[in-house]
């Protein structure tokens, strides 16, 4: 079931200049930001799916709707299955409690918009 409360690809799109005025404005903060992203993401003992998914669930804990759609579309780029998903956000919503489940629901819709919009 696909919902739309928000439109998560669009949400991404909208930002995107946004963020290209943060580099921009500081170049070297944001190219730090950049490496220190390569280097947590980076396959070691974990792979990027598991990292990507350990980032949705951190997404909902916080309540980040910005890191809610760049990581649900990374996870599923990565590979990560909706069921996995689920599984993530049910960790989150454990770790993080009610307003968790409101984010939950918000990362799964995120990831269902990414995938329909992959499939075209």
């Amino acid at each position: 079931m696909t919902t739309h409360h928000k439109d998560w690809p669009q949400m991404a799109a909208t930002l995107n200049p946004a963020v290209r005025e943060v580099r921009l404005g500081a170049p070297e903060t944001m190219a730090a930001f950049s490496d220190m992203a390569k280097a947590a993401l980076a396959t070691k003992a974990l792979d990027t799916k598991t990292k990507e998914l350990m980032a949705i669930a951190i997404a909902v804990a916080t309540r980040c709707d910005a890191c809610i759609t760049y990581h649900a579309e990374a996870a599923r780029k990565a590979g990560a299955t909706r069921e996995e998903v689920s599984e993530t956000i049910a960790l989150a919503i454990y770790m993080g409690a009610g307003p968790s489940v409101m984010y939950a629901a918000q990362a799964l819709e995120a990831f269902d918009q990414w995938s329909d919009k992959a499939a075209g």
